[in-house]
């Protein structure tokens, strides 16, 4: 197969010189309109450029312009092709062709029943290969294409494929970033790509080591799960201003109203009446008990009065991480009941905070217990690079999503296929 490009003022004409050169039987794989470059561009006539294929067969067929007597037949040798013309032939078969092929991603990516599967249950070649158009227009930027009817020798094809993969680790290494990965982590990923690919490995075998790995390290998500005897009690810290009581609701609503749960509301948010105010509507439109809680004893005797119930989720005073005083008495709320119960607690942060201050945040509350993580005000941000930073640098698993105030629609459980492909420029 023979692919060239062809450039002319219209389509016609850039298709005429294609005929003309290799005759009638040429395929129009690709159209576009040359962007003018340079001071001057404005003087400059537009440019259409064209890329063509000829089949050999056709090309032995097709009527040629010259006289000259034909040459002995040689034996058929497989094209070669540049790195940017493999790229146009992928993007013209990426809606045919799997970008992750099926037994790769089955062969590298645990089976865990427990990994939440797209809410469409899309596999993972049809999550990516939409992205694969963009992603060639990028790379396509970044490599050099070989002169005007000029082929690469055997000697240097080596070579044109090593700038090529490299080229493309350069592009998803940059997407991270774009989306606000920290240059670490990236790093950290590109490394391990790096010494676990060959320098000549096809594109689609480093994009698909790249999600799998960023999937790796998210890990299963470590939703709420039943206490094995007696009711799990479930604190949930943070912040002001994350949406901590608008999360405790979606998630008492998720057991009430779906899994039939018995649930008690609990509250030692004494310092906004509003926030009180609010979770106790919530409690009367899902018909469940709710308590105001005022010292260490009364979480306690609310332990006795509810030890028939499955859930009791508790609300605790949103406040400054740097503030020692209410950090000491969240720590008292938290461990008063340490071997009485079954517990665990839930670090409610918002996806728009800046990096640098959640890292702050996450070792404060380290400082006080263990924890998971729950991210809310998805719908309040395009990068979720801080997803990915926080869990590396906590090691604490995620568990839930939030994106957007409707209760109890607006949540949903940590699903890292889908943050991995936000990461790595495919759409939602």
């Amino acid at each position: 197969m023979i692919i060239k490009k062809f450039q002319a003022k219209t389509e016609a004409e850039a298709v005429e010189a294609a005929k003309r050169e290799l005759g009638q039987s040429v395929v129009i794989m690709n159209v576009r309109n040359m962007k003018k470059k340079g001071f001057f561009r404005i003087f400059k006539p537009a440019l259409v450029e064209i890329t063509v294929a000829l089949e050999e067969d056709a090309e032995k067929s097709a009527p040629t312009l010259t006289s000259a007597p034909a040459k002995p037949q040689e034996a058929a040798k497989p094209p070669v092709l540049t790195g940017t013309q493999r790229l146009q032939l992928a993007g013209q078969q990426a809606k045919r062709e799997p970008l992750i092929p099926e037994s790769l991603v089955d062969r590298t990516i645990p089976k865990e029943e427990d990994i939440i599967p797209e809410e469409k249950k899309e596999p993972a070649e049809k999550a990516i290969e939409a992205r694969l158009d963009n992603l060639q227009n990028l790379l396509e930027k970044q490599i050099q294409p070989a002169a005007e009817g000029e082929e690469p020798e055997e000697e240097n094809k080596g070579k044109e494929e090593n700038d090529e993969t490299l080229a493309f680790i350069q592009l998803l290494y940059n997407t991270m970033i774009e989306n606000e990965v920290n240059e670490k982590y990236a790093n950290q990923i590109i490394d391990e790509i790096e010494k676990n690919s060959k320098s000549n490995s096809p594109i689609d075998y480093v994009l698909s080591n790249v999600y799998q790995k960023m999937i790796l390290k998210f890990e299963k998500p470590s939703i709420i799960t039943p206490a094995s005897e007696g009711p799990k009690v479930v604190f949930f810290v943070g912040p002001t201003g994350v949406g901590k009581t608008t999360t405790i609701a979606k998630i008492a609503s998720r057991f009430c109203v779906n899994e039939k749960k018995r649930v008690a509301l609990l509250t030692a948010d004494t310092y906004r009446i509003a926030a009180a105010e609010q979770l106790r509507t919530y409690a009367n439109i899902l018909e469940v008990p709710f308590r105001v809680i005022y010292s260490v004893e009364e979480v306690e005797q609310m332990m006795q009065e509810f030890t028939d119930y499955d859930y009791i989720l508790v609300d605790t005073a949103g406040h400054s991480h740097n503030n020692e005083s209410q950090r000491e008495n969240m720590s008292q709320f938290i461990h008063s009941l340490d071997g009485k119960a079954e517990k665990e607690v839930f670090l409610v942060v918002s996806a728009t905070t800046k990096y640098r201050d959640l890292v702050n945040i996450a070792d404060t509350y380290l400082g006080i217990t263990d924890y998971k993580l729950i991210f809310t005000k998805l719908d309040e941000t395009t990068t979720l690079g801080n997803l990915l930073n926080l869990k590396l640098h906590t090691g604490a698993p995620l568990s839930y999503v939030t994106c957007g105030q409707n209760v109890p629609d607006d949540i949903e459980n940590f699903n890292p296929q889908k943050t991995v492909k936000q990461l790595l420029g495919g759409k939602q």
